[in-house]
């Protein structure tokens, strides 16, 4: 995964864009009937039930609106919440808080749905070793987003781009001329770059998890589409070799016994990718 200093830098794209995006050259509505001096008080008002996410990130977009913006906070990232609970208030100019309303929205509404089902997830693995990774099937422009709300929910974060982590999937494998070739010339391309990052290898046989395992310097091996039975003779075959993952159209039916064979880790895109919006509002307090 990328730095602690990297994912920052990606928020703070991420709310300037969003700002510049929302507002542009003003508020008008704002700006013409509300008084410059005006000041006021919001609640974020919970109109469902799940696991609460952007809370912090609320804060860093208040911030950056209106340093001045004055934020109480009630329940925190990963908390459970249900219809009528009040998340945090947030106080100051009147402006300010309607300039920063639709981001924090926007924000806080799809990424408690992406930690709701993630921590969905994670708890179907309860009492496994297993743990449920997401993928790049996000929403472009907000990734940094998405990947926090899983980490909130409970799961963990696979690579952040195409930058951070080497994954020889099967056209990488077919256009490379095979999965020795595929591995040999990533390990010279990394020795001669300098670069110090993982390698995953997808396998779609055993045959080629063999080949795969015949090569050294392989991190993960995603075993993609398998079923229960091959999964089991996969992880047996690759033992403490590397780590192992499963993937391929995994849901809530099938990832327990998936988690049951054994792997490390379960990607699933639907944790990013097939989610519905967590309805909250923010509401001024009289």
């Amino acid at each position: 995964m990328i730095s602690k200093e990297q994912f920052e830098k990606e928020l703070e794209l991420i709310i300037a864009n969003a700002i510049r995006e929302d507002i542009g050259d003003g508020d008008h509505t704002s700006l013409s009937c509300i008084p410059n001096e005006a000041v006021g008080k919001a609640k974020l008002l919970v109109k469902d039930e799940g696991i609460i996410a952007g809370v912090e990130f609320a804060k860093q977009v208040f911030s950056y609106v209106d340093k001045d913006l004055q934020v109480e906070t009630f329940i925190n990232d990963g908390d459970k919440v249900k219809y009528g609970d009040i998340v945090f208030h947030v106080s100051g100019k009147s402006q300010s808080i309607l300039m920063a309303e639709r981001l924090v929205l926007n924000a806080m509404q799809r990424m408690s749905a992406i930690a709701t089902k993630t921590a969905f997830f994670a708890d179907l693995l309860k009492g496994t070793k297993t743990k449920v990774l997401d993928t790049r099937k996000t929403t472009p422009g907000i990734r940094a987003l998405e990947k926090w709300a899983v980490k909130i929910g409970g799961g963990v974060n696979h690579r952040f781009a195409l930058y951070d982590m080497v994954m020889i999937k099967d056209n990488h494998i077919d256009f490379a001329g095979g999965i020795t070739a595929a591995i040999t010339k990533t390990k010279q391309y990394l020795a001669e770059k300098k670069l110090d990052i993982k390698i995953i290898v997808e396998a779609r046989s055993l045959e080629e998890i063999k080949e795969i395992l015949s090569n050294k310097g392989v991190y993960r091996i995603l075993i993609d589409n398998f079923n229960y039975e091959d999964t089991k003779k996969a992880v047996a075959l690759i033992g403490d070799t590397c780590l192992t993952e499963s993937s391929g159209g995994i849901n809530e039916k099938t990832i327990r016994k998936y988690a049951e064979c054994g792997v490390d880790f379960i990607s699933s895109g639907a944790l990013t990718h097939s989610v519905y919006n967590l309805d909250l509002s923010l509401k001024a307090v009289d």
